[in-house]
C-alpha cells in the first residue's frame, strides 16, 4: 500500500470554481476557464475543503522539483482567470514602414524590409491587439501568450544579416513581471 504525505497546501481564492477530473484540475474564474495536466507517479493533487493539497508517495529531490512546478502552475492558473496577464510588444523599424494586422488567429507583417510576401504568425488562445507602434497580447494562459509572443518574434527574425545594424522586428517590451503576482 502507498503512504501519501501531504506537502504543500495551496488556498483556492474567492470567485474560483475548482473541479478535479482524474489528473486535470478545470479552473473557473470571471475571465474564463482553464485546465491542467497534473500527473506523475509518486506525486498526486486532490481537493480538500477551500484548499489544494500536494501529496507525495516518494519523497527525493526529483519529487520536490515536480511539487515546486506544479504549486507555481496553479497559482499561474489561479491569477490567470481571475486578473488575466498582459504582454506589450513594440514594432521596430528604420526605413520601410511595417505594416501589421490582425486576421482572424494570425498577425500578419507586411512590408517587413521591403518584402513582397507578408510573414505570418499564429495567435494561441489569446487575444492581439495592434495600437500604433505596440501589439497588446491579453490571456489568461500565460503559456498560450508566451507562444504567440514567440510567433511573433519569430516572425520578425532576420537572418544573415548583422542584428547591431538591422534592428527591425517586432520584440517584447513588458511581460509579466512574477513579483506582481
Amino acid at each position: 500500500m502507498v503512504n501519501w504525505k501531504d506537502k504543500m497546501e495551496l488556498k483556492i481564492p474567492e470567485g474560483i470554481s475548482l473541479d478535479i477530473d482524474g489528473t486535470v484540475i478545470n479552473v473557473k474564474g470571471k475571465l474564463g476557464e482553464a485546465s491542467r495536466n497534473f500527473r506523475d507517479k509518486y506525486v498526486k493533487v486532490y481537493k480538500k475543503e477551500n484548499s489544494i493539497i500536494i501529496a507525495v508517495s516518494k519523497e527525493n529531490k526529483f519529487t520536490n522539483g515536480i511539487i515546486g512546478t506544479w504549486y507555481s502552475e496553479l497559482k499561474l492558473v489561479f491569477h490567470g482567470v481571475t486578473n488575466g496577464f498582459k504582454y506589450e510588444m513594440k514594432i521596430d523599424f528604420t526605413h520601410f514602414p511595417m505594416r501589421v494586422s490582425v486576421r482572424g488567429n494570425e498577425l500578419h507583417v507586411e512590408n517587413f524590409l521591403g518584402g513582397k510576401a507578408p510573414r505570418i504568425a499564429k495567435i494561441k488562445n489569446c487575444k492581439v491587439s495592434v495600437k500604433g507602434d505596440r501589439v497588446i497580447i491579453e490571456g489568461i494562459d500565460k503559456r498560450d501568450m508566451g507562444d504567440t509572443a514567440a510567433n511573433i518574434e519569430r516572425a520578425t527574425y532576420i537572418k544573415h544579416f548583422d542584428a547591431r545594424v538591422f534592428q527591425d522586428g517586432i520584440y517584447l517590451l513588458k511581460g509579466v513581471n512574477p513579483d506582481e503576482l
